[in-house]
């Protein structure tokens, strides 16, 4: 059986190989803005997200980073605050992102989270995350855990980014850094640059693909405006 009549016909079309494969290539460095989820005077996800820029400046790419400081709650102030508009830009200016939270009670903390929640899926018609790249890390005060990335992952995924399969996580990070505010060489040092190279390796790959990796038969067939009419609809 290979016959298919629920496709509507008129949406459907073979994968385009000469587009997906062969696309035409930018030269400009790769954007890649980096996300940390602290505000103490020494953070140790920002010294780890200072040690990500420093080898992704070596890897060719252009990096900016967030300060949190003085972002509200999200729906506690207006998308016209200085600093959502701030964060809102670097990400429509980015082609991949890191995300670096601490592990707080067993989760990324609510500063973190705070940022993401102002990235909205929708901005002026344009999903501003949408086939983007994303590499995720975090650091512990105990022992070596994976919640935070976990979670962060999920909503990498949520947010239609591409995550890498590599991550980062780095426990005790209280001992992994000097007085300087730099990390000390070590396997968790070497884990967070193989992380960073394999973010540009895949943002070079995918950033002038996404017109063609982001064409869907689903929203050929429906857009985005009509989709939400029906599913904030009141009754069938």
């Amino acid at each position: 059986m290979s016959d298919t009549p629920n496709m509507d016909e008129a949406h459907f079309r073979v994968i385009d190989r000469d587009a997906l494969l062969t696309p035409e290539r930018a030269t400009h460095a790769p954007r890649i803005l980096l996300l940390y989820g602290s505000l103490r005077a020494r953070s140790f996800s920002r010294l780890m997200t200072e040690e990500a820029a420093r080898v992704l400046a070596r890897l060719g790419a252009e990096t900016r980073t967030f300060s949190p400081s003085g972002l509200p709650l999200p729906d506690d102030a207006e998308a016209d605050h200085p600093k959502v508009q701030e964060l809102r830009d670097l990400v429509s200016w980015s082609e991949g992102m890191v995300w670096c939270s601490p592990e707080r009670h067993g989760a990324m903390t609510g500063i973190m989270k705070t940022q993401i929640d102002w990235v909205p899926l929708s901005l002026g018609g344009v999903r501003p995350t949408q086939g983007k790249t994303l590499a995720v890390m975090q650091v512990s005060g105990g022992s070596q855990s994976f919640n935070a990335v976990n979670q962060l992952r999920i909503l990498g995924r949520w947010m239609r980014l591409l995550t890498i399969p590599n991550q980062s996580s780095t426990p005790k990070a209280f001992l992994e850094f000097d007085e300087a505010g730099r990390m000390k060489p070590s396997p968790f040092y070497d884990r967070m640059v193989d992380v960073m190279e394999e973010l540009v390796k895949f943002t070079l790959l995918t950033r002038d693909n996404k017109t063609c990796l982001l064409d869907r038969y689903s929203e050929r067939k429906e857009t985005a405006a009509q989709l939400s009419a029906r599913v904030n609809q009141k009754s069938i």
